[in-house]
């Protein structure tokens, strides 16, 4: 297979899972601790901003549940710190589980995880992991297992946008891409593999007779 049709057919591949590959990322920052950190009274006179943490949280848990009871979204954590200075949520060890309506898992994990302060922008540090498990559709078609691995992650999660600087390696079942740099804008539907890419399909099984 020459170069050419194989990128060709890696866009095509990629066009069809990346949107749920995003979609699993942003499902971080809906569920993000920052969004069920405490909140404390301030008193009415200023104070200088410090640069150290206002408060902390150890070997935390935070579990989100809909209005029927089901859960939502389970985050633990090593540690979290919030930075006033950059209003910044900081958490060691962050290991996120996400379950949407549909019953589909995606679990994210990293050695450190930060936040803004409205959960817009979602950063993974280290060995960042995101899975979403494989699902079966209702005309019993399997959508296999999307995995996503990397050092660092950037999700912008009110831009439908996530991008790397560092090198990736995107995973859908046994289909492999690696790039240097990735990007991907959900509202063009355009996905940037940069630098030394390569790709390796596996073809499909033939269809029985």
């Amino acid at each position: 297979m020459t170069e050419s049709r194989l990128m060709r057919i890696g866009r095509d591949q990629l066009s069809t899972w990346l949107p749920a590959l995003l979609m699993m990322l942003f499902a971080l920052g809906t569920w993000w601790l920052v969004r069920s950190a405490p909140k404390f009274a301030t008193d009415a006179q200023p104070r200088a901003v410090s640069k150290e943490p206002d408060y902390f949280m150890q070997q935390f848990r935070v579990r989100s549940f809909d209005a029927n009871g089901r859960m939502t979204s389970d985050l633990t954590g090593v540690e979290g710190h919030h930075f006033p200075v950059t209003d910044t949520l900081e958490v060691k060890d962050p290991h996120m589980r996400s379950i949407d309506a549909r019953g589909r898992v995606t679990v994210g994990t990293a050695l450190r995880g930060v936040s803004n302060s409205d959960g817009s922008e979602i950063q993974l540090y280290g060995n960042a992991v995101v899975v979403r498990e494989p699902i079966t559709r209702p005309d019993g078609t399997v959508v296999p297992r999307l995995e996503f691995r990397g050092d660092y992650l950037h999700a912008f999660v009110d831009e439908d946008r996530v991008s790397s600087d560092k090198p990736v390696e995107l995973l859908r079942g046994t289909d492999r891409f690696v790039g240097d740099q990735f990007e991907y804008n959900d509202k063009t539907g355009v996905a940037q593999l940069k630098g030394r890419v390569r790709g390796v399909l596996q073809p499909k099984p033939s269809a029985k007779p």
